[in-house]
């Protein structure tokens, strides 16, 4: 029977040619995906370089050491209520603000509407109290906080309410919180 087509040799040679070309282009894709995986790991440890928090303990007082990250803040994991958080240090802000949608999550209930006096002007947030807040081996509670339906990050506004409570104090790039200790007598 004759056959028009391609010769066997010439259709191996074809199949050959395209698995060459698939295996080429998957191994670009593969490239790809890995070298967009660690890019995205590297800047996240660039935006949050306290995702493992430096801890240890002085004269047995359990202290956080934070690395400030690449734009001048210090942004830490930590939980509230037993839930993962990321907080982002801010002593100018007189409350821990918790973004609504976080706040939702993690089930803290609505209280009483308040004005808030904020860099972007005065907003209405919700108070609220977090029973338990925790930065590395620093648990503190029950902490005064504010929901804030303005805010439409997942970053947790670590404020004085949380860290009057602590002994921090800045070397460097350095941020190091403790709890208090009493008053040394000469």
């Amino acid at each position: 029977m004759y056959n028009a087509g391609m010769s066997e040799p010439e259709n191996n040679e074809t199949s050959a040619r395209g698995l060459g070309r698939g295996m080429v282009i998957a191994a670009w894709v593969l490239l790809l995906i890995m070298l967009t995986l660690l890019f995205n790991d590297r800047l996240d440890r660039q935006r949050n370089p306290n995702q493992q928090l430096a801890s240890s303990h002085t004269e047995g007082i359990p202290e956080v050491r934070l690395q400030r990250n690449r734009f001048g803040h210090y942004v830490a994991s930590g939980s509230i209520n037993g839930q993962a958080v990321e907080f982002m240090l801010d002593t100018g802000a007189s409350d821990v603000s918790i973004p609504a949608t976080l706040a939702d999550r993690i089930g803290l209930q609505r209280g009483q509407a308040q004005n808030y006096h904020t860099a972007n002007g005065t907003i209405t947030a919700w108070q609220t109290t977090a029973r338990e807040i925790q930065l590395g081996p620093l648990t503190l509670g029950p902490v005064r906080a504010s929901i804030n339906p303005h805010d439409h990050s997942n970053a947790v506004l670590l404020g004085m309410s949380f860290l009057k409570q602590l002994d921090f104090s800045q070397q460097g790039n350095i941020l190091t919180l403790k709890y208090p200790t009493a008053e040394k007598q000469p």
